[in-house]
């Protein structure tokens, strides 16, 4: 019987390298439902290729662009309150790789459609983990991580308990400016900041791996999977990518988990389940293992890594103040509104102010309430780049 899936974000580079794994393979798979934000053009190829009976086209432009086209016996439809429309039993598998808070709406609403979600999306599990924890539970609902730091944690600590982990390092490659001067930063183009040296990725995400932001916010995302006190994690860099997690335990043994700096291995087994099925991979690379270079971050180049500290305290919802506040700056950098340090030191700003303070020392609410909050970080950001701060 064909596993039956569904790609939330299949145009992104998470979706994409999950379509080129089901392609190897694809008698036993069975696409129920691809959506995208405004590529309807290549989602469209993928729909054919696959025989796709449901899309979903998020932008009302690119949603009527796809209309115009003959589809045959392709429903097409522009938001998630269709799955229950499309779905009529439970589906074995779902990507949930919509990047930034947008994908959390679809995890939210997919959950009880599927009998194993993955998800990709950090901001969503930052921002809706408690939202996201409580319908896995009520709809029997298997996840698994697909950061490669976050699957490497889930993949060693499969046989043994949270409770006998003494510490985890998440390890980070020092990103696109882990060699340039800090006294270059301000003057940092696009191009040179969605410049990952091992990783090929969006430009948003590597964005935040420039900042070191995306550490930030994978440090949240493992204390929240993993549910483990802060003081249990930490930082190390390690340019190659090549190991991606580090876990010590309390009896003494230590895990280190490696592999190719390639999404593939895993979203491959995330959707394999240890099956036995192979993935080709390079050999062991000696040259690599043997020049690792371990090393603490430089907190005073990359400011970001600083804010871990302040989760320590009870300021419920900071972590989402920090995720949404980031979304914005980003985008208003890739926008060129902002330079690169006005990124960091905007933020700074903003969680310092006594609004943002005393909003962030409430507890995570509704998905509405996130939203909310959103649409307030937005208009307070825009306010301070139009009263020019000294953030550039």
């Amino acid at each position: 019987m064909k596993k039956k899936i569904a790609i939330l974000g299949s145009t992104g580079s998470i979706g994409k390298t999950l379509i080129e794994i089901i392609k190897k393979n694809k008698k036993s798979f069975e696409v129920v439902l691809l959506t995208a934000n405004k590529n309807y053009k290549e989602i469209l190829k993928q729909a054919k290729y696959f025989k796709v009976k449901n899309l979903i086209i998020t932008n009302e432009k690119s949603f009527r662009e796809l209309n115009k086209k003959k589809l045959g016996k392709i429903n097409i439809f522009n938001n998630y309150n269709s799955f229950n429309d499309i779905f009529k039993n439970k589906i074995d598998y779902v990507m949930s790789s919509i990047s930034g808070i947008d994908g959390l709406e679809p995890t939210l609403k997919i959950i009880k459609h599927t009998k194993k979600i993955a998800i990709a999306n950090k901001e969503a599990i930052i921002c809706g983990w408690h939202l996201i924890k409580k319908d896995l539970r009520r709809y029997k609902t298997s996840f698994v991580p697909v950061d490669s730091e976050h699957f490497s944690i889930f993949y060693a600590i499969q046989d043994n308990k949270i409770s006998n982990i003494e510490k985890i390092y998440l390890t980070a490659s020092g990103g696109p400016l882990n060699n340039m001067p800090k006294a270059k930063f301000k003057n940092v183009k696009i191009s040179e900041a969605i410049k990952h040296p091992n990783w090929k990725m969006g430009k948003k995400i590597s964005v935040d791996s420039a900042t070191m932001m995306n550490k930030v916010f994978e440090i949240i995302e493992a204390k929240k999977i993993f549910d483990l006190d802060y003081g249990k994690l930490d930082i190390l860099v390690q340019p190659s990518s090549y190991v991606h997690a580090i876990i010590k335990f309390k009896d003494g043994m230590i895990k280190i988990v490696a592999h190719d700096t390639n999404m593939k291995i895993p979203i491959f087994n995330s959707l394999y389940d240890n099956n036995n099925k192979s993935i080709q991979t390079d050999q062991i690379n000696l040259k690599k293992l043997n020049l690792l270079n371990f090393k603490k971050v430089d907190t005073n180049k990359f400011p970001s890594i600083k804010l871990i500290k302040r989760f320590q305290y009870k300021q419920y919802s900071l972590e989402t103040i920090i995720v949404l506040a980031n979304d914005e700056l980003v985008n208003l950098f890739l926008l060129k509104k902002l330079n690169f340090t006005g990124i960091h030191n905007t933020l700074e700003r903003l969680i310092n102010m006594k609004e943002f303070i005393k909003l962030s020392k409430k507890k995570p609410g509704s998905f509405s309430s996130i939203i909310s909050l959103k649409g307030l970080i937005k208009k307070k950001i825009n306010k301070m780049i139009n009263w020019n701060y000294e953030i550039y």
